[in-house]
């Protein structure tokens, strides 16, 4: 006999979580690796692969590369959003932006403590100290104190591309973003003006190991770093909560003021330089009425200028 079996509506199970310093250990490690992609590999199959096509054309194959460098990255950045999905616990990109700088900061210092320090005890020391980083990093990031600064940082936005009342203080902000994007742009000018990047950035390892190429074309991936940095602080210094809130506030205070009139901002120009003119002329003629007064043999405050030139003096000057 056939019996009718309702399908069930009740939804999957889902599955189970990962951990806040798991997730943000594996962004890290995807973070890495696309970077690694798209300014390493990207460039070394571009120069073995594809350059001849271009010829001798460097600014055409410079553009084109640049181009499959940014279709690239932006591939990636799709592929790493739509895997984290929304299920990524709170706080995975400040966690794993924090988990990047405490392994560049420990790569940093034990390869300077082993090349600095030229014998087993240099090395010693520096795998101490690197064991050491990495058992700390662990205590940090499993505990209550690392999963406060990984939420915290998180949620200052600075990891979202969703603006903070953008409708309010919008002059500021204008003028704060232009402020950063001339300081950082000025930098980047100077960098690239005096010529500081080299072509090729390659690092030279301690233990025996072969140097590391870090960027094949580190005159061009420098500054653009450094330009896409520029502009990313530019656009959300001014969106951070705290800070756009202090902007707003600036604008609010900024709009009470009552601003003078052409006419009579020339006018208080006016007095205030003739105010100013009279007392320095007031103070010249006290301080020299009080300089003859207290020279006077009568009263003897200050000594006596003598009209006679210094004989002694003159001969002394003329000998040197």
């Amino acid at each position: 006999m056939a019996t009718a079996v309702e399908p069930s509506s009740a939804p999957p199970a889902p599955g189970k979580a990962l951990s806040l310093p798991i997730a943000s250990l594996l962004g890290a490690i995807y973070v890495l690796a696309a970077l690694a992609v798209v300014f390493y590999a990207v460039p070394v199959v571009w120069r073995d692969s594809i350059a001849s096509a271009f010829g001798s054309d460097d600014i055409q194959g410079g553009m084109a590369r640049f181009t499959a460098q940014l279709a690239i990255a932006g591939g990636l950045i799709w592929f790493g959003t739509k895997l984290a999905g929304d299920t990524a616990p709170r706080g995975t990109r400040g966690g794993a932006f924090l988990m990047i700088v405490w392994a560049l900061v420990t790569v940093g210092l034990v390869r300077a403590l082993a090349l600095g320090i030229e014998s087993e005890i240099g090395k010693g020391i520096a795998v101490a100290a690197g064991v050491g980083l990495v058992y700390l990093a662990v205590r940090f990031f499993t505990g209550k104190r690392g999963e406060r600064w990984m939420v915290g940082l998180e949620e200052q936005g600075w990891f979202s591309t969703a603006p903070y009342m953008r409708s309010l203080g919008r002059r500021v902000r204008r003028l704060t973003t232009l402020g950063i994007l001339l300081i950082g742009g000025s930098g980047i000018y100077s960098m690239i003006y005096q010529g500081v990047v080299p072509k090729t950035l390659t690092l030279g390892m301690p233990f025996g190991l072969d140097p590391v190429t870090l960027f094949v074309d580190a005159d061009f991936v420098i500054p653009g770093l450094a330009i896409l940095a520029t502009l990313w602080v530019g656009w959300r210094a001014v969106n951070v909560p705290d800070f756009a809130e202090f902007l707003i506030a600036t604008e609010a205070e900024m709009n009470k003021v009552s601003w003078s009139t052409r006419k009579r901002l020339m006018q208080d120009t006016v007095v205030v330089l003739i105010t100013t003119l009279l007392m320095t002329l007031f103070l010249l003629v006290v301080d020299l009425f009080w300089g003859w007064l207290l020279s006077r043999q009568t009263v003897g405050v200050l000594p006596v200028r003598s009209t006679t030139p210094d004989k002694g003096a003159q001969t002394k000057e003329a000998k040197w």
